[in-house]
């Protein structure tokens, strides 16, 4: 056992949001177990994870072998096992680091101790999970949720609970995208199907913004010290054929890097009370800077240790609705990237799709525009349209199977939202039962609930040029 005593202060915060405990592994070790212990409370959070030999400076591409934030304060790896959000497999000699992420720092510091026992015991070297590449054939509408999380990284659940809980909202894809690490494959990745297609996914997560990675084989490095760092964790992602989204811009954690390449955004983050005004805005005055990027939504539904009853809360809250060919991860990530889809409320929320001059959305049109918007489940709410300038219409949806129509000349894009109307007493009313007597959360007022504007669908936009 080898024990390691560190102050770590402001000003280490201040140079690099990471320290680094080194420790050196002997040869034939089998499993190493760290233990970290220090005084946490509200304002001392130290976050947890660990490199080994073949790890190098930001970025690196190899040597990560697992992280679990705030969420642990143990941990093992081994040559068979590790701890959920650790990598199993060959222990190689040599100089491994004990990652600490330096979240909150106390004014006058905090004492840590890091504790490291080793074993060399024989075991066998397990092999990781194989990927799967499951395919339902036929076209249609398929509903996903983009962003949740298993006890991988901070959830208490497992992804059996996970899995369920997706079965049980009639998902077609599910992308879970546990914070700074990929082990949730090795659930994830064998029980892949046709009848729910996993979607490989990891959140890049960090004090001053997160991001989900899409489509990506490999461990992204989160270690971001500089603003410019995202434009490398643009290129990281983009060399590998992913996709890189932009989560939650908004209260409590908004984007506060450079703006990078990116494919999508979130613009719809669990309930959309939940500030999600604020993303939905940057995202109108991206596009209106003449950007292209996609609107996806997510829960970012971090799995109880129990199945949850469905409701407004919970998972799929909102769902990413999109227009496929086949059901395969292939098939999701490239409508993703194209725009071709929409977000809304549930599993069961009202369905917007926008064509314009006979084209989905996504595309690009030129010259004077013809749009339809097809809207199921909405009766009584308002179809609102927009371009660059802003709203340019608005229409009360007169059934339930109902078609909206807008003829012009958009400038640089069109999209539409389904507004509540009709019926937003009942959905500030169902929330209001799901707090079960709780205040409200995310530092929402009374006022909120009274005159916030609610969506309950954004659809992606169609973008314009002059003929």
């Amino acid at each position: 056992m080898q024990e390691f005593a560190v102050r770590i202060t402001r000003e280490h915060q201040a140079a690099d949001p990471y320290f680094y405990v080194p420790f050196d592994v002997p040869d034939g070790v089998t499993r190493i177990d760290v233990t970290l212990s220090y005084p946490k409370s509200e304002g001392c959070v130290v976050d947890l994870g660990v490199l080994d030999p073949r790890a190098t400076d930001y970025p690196t591409e190899r040597g990560f072998r697992g992280w679990s934030g705030g969420a642990r304060d143990r941990f093992f790896v081994a040559t068979d096992d590790a701890t959920p959000g650790y990598i199993h497999g060959a222990i190689p000699p040599g100089r491994w680091k004990v990652m600490l992420g330096l979240y909150k720092i106390p004014d006058d510091g905090v004492e840590a101790l890091v504790t490291i026992d080793y074993d060399s015991s024989p075991r066998a070297i397990a092999p990781q999970s194989v990927r799967q590449f499951p395919i339902r054939k036929g076209p249609g509408w398929y509903r996903g949720d983009l962003h949740c999380h298993t006890f991988h990284s901070d959830a208490a659940g497992s992804p059996e609970l996970l899995h369920a809980a997706a079965r049980q909202a009639g998902l077609d894809f599910l992308a879970v995208a546990d914070h700074n690490t990929i082990t949730q494959r090795r659930y994830f990745h064998p029980h892949s199907s046709p009848d729910l297609v996993f979607v490989r996914a990891m959140e890049v997560t960090t004090a001053i913004g997160h991001a989900n990675v899409f489509g990506v084989d490999d461990w992204i490095d989160f270690r971001m010290t500089r603003p410019e760092h995202a434009h490398t964790l643009a290129r990281l992602v983009h060399e590998r054929g992913g996709l890189l989204s932009i989560n939650h811009d908004k209260p409590t954690i908004p984007w506060d890097y450079e703006l990078p390449k990116i494919d999508c955004m979130e613009v719809w983050q669990s309930h959309w009370l939940a500030w999600n005004w604020v993303s939905l805005e940057r995202y109108q005055q991206r596009l209106a800077s003449g950007l292209k990027i996609s609107a996806i939504g997510g829960s970012d539904f971090h799995q109880p240790a129990r199945l949850m009853p469905e409701g407004p809360l919970v998972l799929a809250r909102p769902t990413t609705v999109l227009h496929l060919e086949e059901l395969s991860e292939e098939a999701v990530l490239g409508a993703m990237k194209s725009g071709r889809g929409y977000v809304t409320e549930s599993p069961t929320g009202p369905h917007l799709e926008l064509t314009a001059n006979g084209e989905p959305m996504g595309s690009s049109v030129a010259g004077p525009v013809a749009a339809d918007a097809q809207v199921r489940g909405a009766k009584g709410d308002k179809l609102m349209w927009f371009d660059a300038s802003g709203i340019i219409g608005d229409q009360v949806i007169e059934a339930d199977d109902w078609t909206g129509q807008y003829v012009g000349a958009p400038d640089r894009f069109l999209r539409t939202e389904i507004v509540a109307a009709a019926s937003r007493g009942g959905i500030v009313e169902t929330f209001r039962e799901a707090l079960r007597g709780k205040g409200l959360p995310w530092q929402l007022c009374e006022d909120d609930l009274a005159n916030r504007t609610i969506r309950r669908a954004i659809s992606n936009p169609i973008y314009c040029r002059p003929s």
